[in-house]
């Protein structure tokens, strides 16, 4: 482990963009926990991906729509790896295909639920361990928000673009909460990705669908986000705090 990095938390790193994000922290010299909820098989082969090519890394379990697991989370990261200086909120779902006058109220609270009180309670555990208000040396937090906040996801998921907007009011709240004391917040905001979340949700074809919309003219890469994550964690980012960082191809 790099001692002066510490370790990084990336929720939801079993697949796609948390994936990404593990990976590229590894080689950036993080000790990462790998967590999932459900992807144990997956997290375990990143983690183990990490550890063969020189890196320090755990699997993690948690739902983070559990605040008790949330916690014990933080703790086996903490005692397993070391002290934490780096949070990822990448833990999300979309909670399913439905324009709203057909959506659940099971739907909606399951993924506010894990979009947004998860993500805040893990921030909660952050700030904790890396403010010097409790004794901490600082750190810094990205939350993984979505083009969605602005698009509105009408006719797919208005509901999911909700909760990224939350995350996005979060970010800055927190920012300005924590700023003097050495902890930077920010988010990175996808657009279109190339990951496993549209065949997930039952529309395999949707990339294809809505590539005419993105400026650039193709999907982004799950690694395209994980480097700006990866910038607004280093010191190169240093004067950065409560900043939304939109990376979609120019949509």
């Amino acid at each position: 482990m790099n001692a002066e990095l510490g370790t990084l938390i990336v929720t939801g790193a079993s697949r796609g963009i948390g994936a990404a994000i593990a990976r590229l922290a590894g080689q950036r010299g993080y000790a990462v926990a790998v967590n999932f909820s459900t992807g144990k098989a997956e997290a375990k082969k990143i983690a183990a991906e990490i550890v063969s090519a020189g890196g320090t890394a755990l699997p993690v379990h948690a739902d983070v729509s559990s605040e008790e697991q949330i916690v014990q989370m933080f703790q086996t990261a903490e005692r397993e790896l070391g002290p934490i200086t780096a949070l990822v909120n990448n833990a999300g779902i979309t909670g399913g295909f439905a324009r709203v006058e057909d959506v659940t109220a099971a739907a909606i609270e399951k993924t506010f639920a894990v979009n947004v009180t998860g993500a805040i309670l893990c921030a909660r555990e952050a700030v904790r361990r890396m403010s010097t208000r409790h004794g901490g040396k600082g750190g810094a937090i990205v939350n993984i928000s979505s083009l969605a906040t602005r698009t509105g996801a009408a006719g797919e998921w208005v509901h999911y673009a909700a909760s990224k907007g939350a995350i996005d009011s979060f970010t800055i709240g927190l920012a300005r909460e924590v700023a003097k004391e050495g902890i930077r917040v920010n988010a990175v905001s996808p657009g279109l990705t190339e990951t496993d979340l549209h065949a997930a949700n039952g529309e395999p074809g949707r990339l294809q669908r809505l590539m005419p919309t993105i400026p650039m003219g193709r999907a982004g890469l799950p690694e395209e986000i994980a480097e700006a994550v990866l910038w607004l964690l280093s010191q190169a980012a240093s004067y950065t705090t409560g900043s939304i960082l939109e990376i979609g191809g120019g949509r």
